[in-house]
């Protein structure tokens, strides 16, 4: 087929060398174009392979082997196992062997839910992959802080590392991170029960770049760990996710407030020694970045400080305040003028008893570019109410008034 077309004879595959044919293969933007540029022929699809970056697969040491031949500048092979995405027996340490010895050039490895791994088969990505910068093996729940020690080790361009649901990871592996990634910018550590405050102070030691931080649910740390965090990355800190840390109180946000000016995200969900002091220093300090806030469930928030982070945070798009029983319309005071204008596109309500239609007239007329409003459980806010009171959503915004609707995942 590269011969059809030729002029005077000439075939392209003689006029262009592999070279010329890379050149032209790294111009397609689409990867269905890169996918047809490998069909037209065996020497096409070899510079194809030679030159693909990524790669989702199941795949034995058999095939691994076959694949590391073929795709030879691999720098992301994504393993991930799911409900869709399964196969008998897995991926086995046997499969991480073949990993670590075939793909020099690998940066990014996703494993997550790979649950037959263990740390022989993470030792020795540690001891292989040099150049790796990214690591997700959340839920592969047989892995300890041995072989994740040996990546730390092993692996010290490390940039992110995710392990949700690895209950055996303790602080000795952020021992190792702190001694040894010093690049280290994402760290999720979901369910990690065993972290603790001690932990997280020896991390930000040695990791002082870190943006993004997921402890949700890490029910050992409180405010002297956050304290550690907010003054060791005041610089670079973006997302802060905390949900069910009900250790965490106003001493943890005093502090973000204090040092972390460019906070895009915080989950401070079930945090039920929260008030509205701290919270109100919060949207002060980052009225100019924060962008998403979940405080779902923090019982002693009211008006006062929702009045202030809407009035305030104008680059708010997301807002989860459910269960908050104590807010009222009094928060949307300000709203419904056509010079206060929001860019919310997600609000969650859900469980506030005093919130009525009236309160939500308001948000509407400020809040034109809304996408989900969750009204679930709101005994004064119901689909016949809205009809009577002539309330007018968005085109674009879906309203969940008995929980039907498939909930946005982005302050999961």
């Amino acid at each position: 087929m590269a011969c059809n077309g030729a002029v005077s004879g000439l075939c392209i595959n003689d006029s262009l060398g592999d070279d010329e044919l890379r050149a032209v293969l790294s111009r397609l933007d689409d990867d269905k174009d890169k996918e047809v540029f490998g069909l037209v022929c065996k020497r096409w699809l070899f510079i194809q392979s030679t030159e693909r970056k990524k790669l989702c697969a199941r795949a034995g040491p058999h095939m691994l082997r076959k694949i590391a031949a073929r795709f030879t500048r691999l720098h992301e092979l994504d393993l991930c196992q799911s409900v869709s995405r399964s196969f008998y027996p897995g991926v086995t340490d046997s499969d991480l062997s073949v990993i670590a010895a075939a793909f020099s050039c690998l940066k990014i490895l996703s494993l997550q839910n790979c649950k037959g791994i263990t740390d022989n088969g993470i030792a020795a990505i540690g001891s292989s992959l040099s150049s790796l910068q990214s690591l997700d093996v959340s839920y592969c729940r047989k892995i300890t802080d041995k072989g994740l020690s040996a990546v730390a080790e092993g692996c010290r361009d490390l940039r992110t590392l995710h392990l949700a649901g690895c209950r055996f990871v303790s602080d000795s592996l952020l021992k190792a991170l702190s001694k040894n990634c010093h690049s280290l910018e994402e760290l999720g550590l979901r369910g990690c029960t065993n972290i603790t405050n001690s932990g997280l102070s020896v991390l930000v030691e040695g990791c002082r770049r870190i943006k993004y931080l997921d402890i949700n649910k890490c029910s050992n740390i409180g405010d002297i760990g956050i304290s550690s965090v907010s003054k060791a990355c005041s610089l670079t800190l973006k997302t802060l996710k905390l949900l069910d840390c009900y250790k965490v109180s106003d001493e943890s946000i005093l502090s973000l407030a204090s040092y972390c000016k460019n906070l895009e995200t915080l989950v401070i969900g079930g945090c039920r020694n929260i008030s509205d002091e701290s919270v109100k220093s919060l949207a002060a300090a980052c009225s100019n970045s924060l962008r998403k806030l979940r405080m779902d469930w923090c019982l002693n928030i009211t008006d006062s400080s929702l009045d202030f982070i809407i009035s305030g945070c104008k680059k708010l798009e997301v807002l989860d305040i459910g269960c908050c029983e104590e807010v009222t319309d009094a928060a949307f005071q300000q709203l419904g003028s056509e010079d206060f204008m929001l860019g919310m596109k997600i609000l969650k309500v859900s469980n506030c008893p005093k919130i009525t239609v009236d309160g939500i007239k308001k948000l509407l007329k400020s809040c034109e570019s809304l996408e989900y409003l969750d009204v679930r459980s709101c005994p004064l806010l119901t689909k016949a109410g809205c009809e009577e009171a002539g309330l007018e959503f968005p085109e674009s915004c879906k309203v969940n008034f008995t929980g039907s609707l498939a909930e946005p995942d982005e302050l999961l």
